[in-house]
């Protein structure tokens, strides 16, 4: 079995070669540092596994070049699957399988480090006691205790934030159009409307998958139902949010603030380095001004034991799709 490894960085190659080599797969594994798009399709001719990340182009195009190539499996290293064009894949007889939950912990408390370290204002304590300045005029906080937090989207993770925040001693609402009405007896969490969890949160949390339904679920209208300090967490995807809503909501005060581990638009800058480099995205380049903003490059999935799990689940899907058995992980268009 060869496969085809797209967007793939060190921490990637250390985690598949080690998984690959230690268990029963022992594939021929070639990794790619670009991004499968239209463009780079064709390289994965003679391949029968391509293996993709958040960033890749996987539409209707791509689909039709990678059957033309032999492509019969696309394995995504991650849980979601809104880069993919299901219903191409399936015209084309391509098989698609994900990783549906690595590490909900490592979202989870990546997603609790970003709420502390916008409300009590971190990275600017950090700069200060660098350069021996130990003034803290305008680094006040607040007390997560007794606030109320929403959690938008109740599956694994959401659930983990959940369970993490009600151990500040928060109060837990939630929002999800499916409701696990057992987990919300359980964890003392109470369902409440689309309208009721924007107007009633301090701190919002969005982990839901990215659909039609959900894309820009935060905009310029539910902004406005927010209380003016409450804050966002995002560890979902980026296009959860209207970006340009969320710059004109923090220029006049709607929102306290945001801690996002991604953007609508990530997939030009996320995992590169553009430091030496000038920045044409005016929106991420505005939300990088705002200091109640902390924003991190998609690493919320980056632990140890996520990426142990990512390489074991996704083998083991190819295994399963090679040996003809069921693919417990496909996911259908």
């Amino acid at each position: 079995m060869k496969i085809a490894f797209f967007d793939t960085r060190s921490y990637d190659k250390a985690s598949f070669t080690k998984a690959n080599t230690e268990g029963v797969f022992n594939y021929e594994i070639d990794f790619r540092d670009y991004k499968l798009n239209e463009n780079t399709a064709l390289t994965a001719k003679g391949y029968e596994v391509v293996c993709v990340f958040v960033n890749d182009v996987v539409n209707a195009e791509v689909i039709s070049i990678l059957k033309e190539c032999g492509v019969k499996l696309i394995a995504l290293r991650c849980a979601g699957f809104n880069n993919v064009d299901l219903k191409a894949a399936s015209n084309a007889g391509i098989k698609v399988v994900r990783v549906p939950a690595y590490s909900p912990y490592a979202v989870a408390e990546h997603g609790v480090a970003l709420l502390m370290s916008l409300t009590r204002h971190i990275p600017q304590a950090y700069l200060r006691t660098k350069t021996a300045n130990f003034n803290i005029e305008g680094l006040t906080g607040r007390d997560l205790h007794g606030l109320t937090a929403g959690i938008i989207g109740t599956g694994k993770i959401g659930q983990i934030m959940a369970n993490i925040l009600k151990g500040f001693g928060m109060k837990i609402i939630a929002f999800d159009p499916f409701p696990n009405e057992k987990w919300a007896v359980e964890a003392d969490v109470q369902y409440v409307s689309k309208e009721e969890i924007f107007q009633q949160s301090d701190v919002l949390s969005l982990h839901c998958p990215l659909t039609e339904e959900t894309k820009h679920i935060v905009n310029h209208d539910t902004m406005k139902m927010m209380k003016h300090d409450a804050v966002i967490i995002n560890t979902g995807r980026g296009a959860l949010i209207d970006s340009k809503a969320l710059v004109h909501a923090l220029k006049h005060g709607h929102i306290g603030g945001i801690g996002m581990d991604v953007y609508e638009e990530e997939s030009k800058y996320f995992f590169s380095d553009w430091s030496t480099d000038i920045m044409t995205d005016d929106v991420l380049a505005r939300l990088l001004t705002f200091p109640n903003v902390i924003i991190t490059g998609h690493q919320a999935f980056l632990t140890t034991n996520a990426l142990k799990n990512l390489a074991d689940t996704t083998l083991e899907n190819i295994r399963a799709f090679s040996a003809g058995e069921k693919l417990v992980n496909e996911v259908k268009g």
